[in-house]
């Protein structure tokens, strides 16, 4: 097992938590405003939605710099309500991706979390991590990837699904877009993204494990593939019931998602700014 070894970090009005390796005074100035790292020349922003993701790179000191992404999360509505109760997304992101990490499972390497609050609300939150180049979303290979080909690629992932749900490792946003793949020779590494809905569990069940799976766009064609290969990885062979189950939350999580995009249900939340 690998620990993820950091500290505190208090540099008001923000406080949160730094990866030892990345502790430095040059560093720590730039830190203490993080809105200049997503304005920064040169910065690439990477996603602009309900959340911002911008790559850039800074500078550690001693004629050191690093590629980081760092990701905004921005607090509005129901989820400002949730922080006055709970984790900023920043800390949680922080929290799940150290989880990846002391289990060694794929993940950018964290580097830092900040948020700052007022009477106990989370004004503003920010996750760090290396960027990870030269390893494109998976949701990509699947469109584009003839069958032979992907075959390899699903029977890997699933063998590394496998071995983090034995670790107790749940990702409740386990979709194509949150999943990185990088060729190293013969076989495939895996970075696992969005990690502020990553939970730790005692045990996973074989019910929840088919459930977490239903967000990945498999090809219908090789979903039972699939399937048999998650479940051969721990040597056992594929129980009906899972299938049975897998199949019935895939379809109603399908079903979810086109009534959403009929209703417009994303963009109302956004205008009304509850989401």
């Amino acid at each position: 097992m690998i620990e993820l070894k950091h500290r505190r970090l208090d540099l008001p009005p923000y406080r949160g938590e730094i990866a030892d390796g990345y502790v430095s005074p040059e560093f720590l100035a730039v830190l203490r405003n993080p809105r200049k790292i997503l304005e920064s020349r040169g910065a690439e922003i990477l996603l602009e939605g309900r959340n911002r993701v911008v790559a850039a790179t800074v500078e550690l000191g001693s004629g050191r710099t690093t590629d980081l992404a760092i990701k905004e999360f921005r607090a509005r509505g129901i989820n400002k309500l949730k922080s006055l109760f709970g984790k900023s997304k920043a800390e949680k992101a922080w929290r799940g991706a150290a989880a990846l990490t002391n289990a060694g499972i794929g993940t950018p390497v964290p580097i830092a979390f900040l948020e700052k609050r007022k009477s106990g609300f989370v004004e503003e939150s920010y996750f760090l991590s290396e960027r990870i180049r030269g390893a494109p979303e998976i949701r990509g290979l699947f469109r584009k990837l003839a069958e032979e080909d992907l075959r390899p690629l699903l029977a890997a992932l699933a063998a590394a699904l496998f071995r983090s749900h034995e670790k107790g490792i749940l990702h409740r946003d386990l979709s194509d877009g949150n999943i990185l793949v990088k060729r190293v020779g013969d076989s495939f590494e895996f970075f696992f993204l969005d990690t502020n809905r990553v939970r730790r569990r005692r045990r996973i069940g074989g019910l929840g494990r088919a459930k977490s799976l239903i967000r990945l766009g498999v090809p219908v064609g090789l979903r039972l593939f699939f399937l048999e290969s998650y479940s051969s990885t721990g040597g056992r062979r594929l129980r009906k019931s899972s299938v049975f189950w897998y199949k019935w939350n895939k379809a109603a999580f399908a079903g979810w998602i086109r009534l959403k995009k009929a209703l417009r249900l994303r963009t109302i939340a956004r205008k009304l700014k509850i989401q």
